[in-house]
């Protein structure tokens, strides 16, 4: 795609507008980076409390693993879910932030969103690091996976530029749209294995007297297999399934061609409306 030489061709810009989304995400806050750690392990501290304590959902024993933790079982599926969350919510903005920067570019400004998902990718690697640490206190041999880990990593980040690309010029057009992605990514949420094990969706359910193949049909969204990936590396230190691998990276490949595309396309009328 000449898009991709393009960007190619703007390296050097890519990696600065990725280090400046870096340098000023925790600017003058006291704690700086630490943060990056604290609001997943803060969330992961609640939903705990909710599901495990309270509603008493069980995590199931990691399977050759052994490990049997809800707080690392949820981390788990957690982490990657809220890179997605998260990304897609900053990127939304980053044409209409750059607005001024738009009107005089020379340069793709695909790339806005390009370095606004590379720096969150950077931080996805950070905080999954430091689950990596957590499992080894806990004696889990998970240091031979990682390359796995990262190969995981790097198919998500592929997934969430495609949607990103897509929202982002989407939102310079209809303002609205940031308010609509916003709910549903809640809904995605609670449509994805995170704070529960997939098990407790039922394979079948009788609604209006026919058999709906439910767990079929939630597999169809490709967090569930993305975050299931995640947990059966790290969790359960086995690879995952090869069909469910499959199915994420067509969802990924797709949606980043969908994804350059359609911003292509809308991409010539940006400085008039941002």
């Amino acid at each position: 795609m000449a898009v991709i030489k393009k960007i190619f061709a703007k390296r050097e810009l890519t990696i600065n507008l990725t280090l400046r989304e870096l340098r000023t995400k925790y600017k003058r806050s006291v704690l700086g980076w630490a943060w990056s750690l604290i609001n997943p392990l803060a969330t992961a501290a609640i939903y705990t409390l909710v599901f495990s304590v309270f509603l008493k959902v069980e995590a199931p024993v990691g399977h050759p693993s052994g490990v049997d933790s809800f707080p690392l079982f949820l981390l788990c599926a957690l982490l990657p879910f809220q890179f997605f969350n998260n990304t897609i919510n900053t990127s939304i903005d980053v044409l209409l932030t750059n607005g001024n920067l738009i009107k005089k570019a020379s340069f793709p400004r695909s790339i806005f969103v390009l370095s606004s998902v590379m720096a969150m990718t950077l931080t996805l690697c950070i905080e999954l690091g430091v689950l990596a640490i957590i499992f080894l206190i806990v004696g889990s041999g998970v240091i031979q996976w990682l390359p796995m880990v990262a190969v995981l990593i790097f198919i998500e980040s592929f997934l969430v530029l495609g949607i990103s690309l897509i929202v982002s010029v989407w939102n310079v057009y209809f303002r609205d749209m940031k308010y609509l992605v916003a709910i549903a990514l809640q809904f995605l949420f609670y449509l994805t294995p995170v704070v529960y094990p997939i098990t407790l969706v039922p394979k079948q359910s009788e609604i209006f007297g026919t058999d709906i193949p439910v767990r079929a049909l939630y597999k169809l969204n490709p967090l569930v297999g993305l975050v299931e990936s995640y947990r059966a590396v790290l969790y359960d230190l086995r690879f995952p399934a090869l069909s469910t691998l499959l199915y994420v990276v067509a969802w990924s490949g797709a949606m980043v061609v969908i994804g350059f595309w359609i911003f292509g396309r809308s991409e010539r009328r940006l400085a008039e409306e941002v």
